[in-house]
């Protein structure tokens, strides 16, 4: 008899291990789907290093995220790109908003973010 039960607590154990090892393996696939988000800068600036940093050290990464960064080359050519739907989000200075929003357009744009504080072409605090 104690064989018996001895012979079925190892077989529940096991039971046990290949479930767990079944399930977190599933919940570990499921965390590797990368969400891309298309992002459309101005220009490349000194100001957006922090952002060159996440990508560079695959923070973004870490975080579900896959991001695929273009330079516009202006914030027209931003604007655009948003408007087009060819990018999530565009780096550019609110005016490129306002410009679409004071045309009367339906589909405009909203600023929601500040990424940076300082003209680049002054110094002080």
């Amino acid at each position: 008899m104690k064989k018996l039960i001895i012979c079925l607590a190892i077989t529940l154990i096991l039971i046990a291990m290949v479930i767990g090892i079944f399930y977190f393996k599933n919940q570990n696939s499921n965390d590797t789907d990368m969400k891309t988000i298309a992002v459309s800068e101005v220009t490349r600036s000194i100001f957006y290093a922090p952002q060159y940093v996440a990508l560079s050290q695959g923070f973004f990464e870490e975080e579900g995220l896959k991001i695929e960064l273009t330079t516009a080359q202006g914030a027209d050519a931003v604007m655009t790109s948003v408007l087009a739907n060819q990018s999530d989000i565009g780096f550019a200075g609110p005016e490129a908003s306002i410009y679409v929003y004071n045309e009367g357009k339906e589909d405009y744009t909203e600023v929601f973010a500040q990424l940076t504080k300082r003209d680049r072409f002054f110094f002080g605090k």
